[in-house]
């Protein structure tokens, strides 16, 4: 099943998870610890309230340093990436509604699979992102296509066991944020 079906089928816990799983992913562009969005996850296992989520959200943002202003001639694509991990962060919605978590759970989908290209070593055929959403994957990069199998087994977990899927979604995010971390930190030594 293709990842825009998996969202299209997902309630609210999962498209949560899904959305968070993308941000948790890209923590490494927005200078926060492995344990920053962990009271989110919290939230999302023991069933806390709209303004619970809203609450513990206001203090993950808090706990995140500034955005700092790109220098010139600086990163290009790594600056487009932070702009884009900071846009999921900033669009995150302070209630769990399945409409609001719908919404933000397709943008960080597309942010996520875009910075992922955007960072991706081996230059290759970019594939669209809607298309790699739908299923046709021809052209994928080898980053990309690790985040979409990421974005489709954090679905798949949720919907296949419910709460009880969130502790093995996290492990997937937790990969993953640990393979960008260190794509970005390759950069960084690249550049200086």
């Amino acid at each position: 099943m293709s990842l825009v079906e998996l969202m299209g089928q997902a309630d609210e816990r999962g498209l949560a998870a899904s959305g968070l799983a993308c941000l948790d992913r890209c923590v490494p562009l927005l200078g926060g610890d492995d344990e920053v969005l962990r009271p989110l996850w919290a939230g999302l296992a023991d069933d806390a309230g709209t303004g619970e989520w809203g609450e513990r959200l206001t203090q993950v943002r808090g706990k995140l340093p500034s955005p700092v202003a790109p220098q010139p001639g600086g990163a290009g694509a790594e600056d487009e990436a932070v702009v884009l991990a900071r846009r999921m962060l900033a669009e995150a919605p302070a209630g769990r509604s399945a409409g609001e978590v719908r919404e933000w759970a397709d943008a960080c989908s597309v942010a996520a699979l875009r910075i992922h290209r955007l960072l991706e070593p081996l230059k290759s055929a970019a594939a669209p992102v809607d298309a790699c959403r739908e299923g046709r994957t021809e052209g994928m990069s080898p980053l990309v296509a690790a985040e979409l199998r990421r974005q489709i087994a954090v679905l798949e977990l949720l919907a296949d066991h419910g709460p009880a899927g969130l502790r093995p979604a996290l492990e997937v995010s937790t990969e993953g944020r640990r393979v960008l971390r260190a794509v970005v930190s390759r950069r960084s030594r690249r550049r200086g």
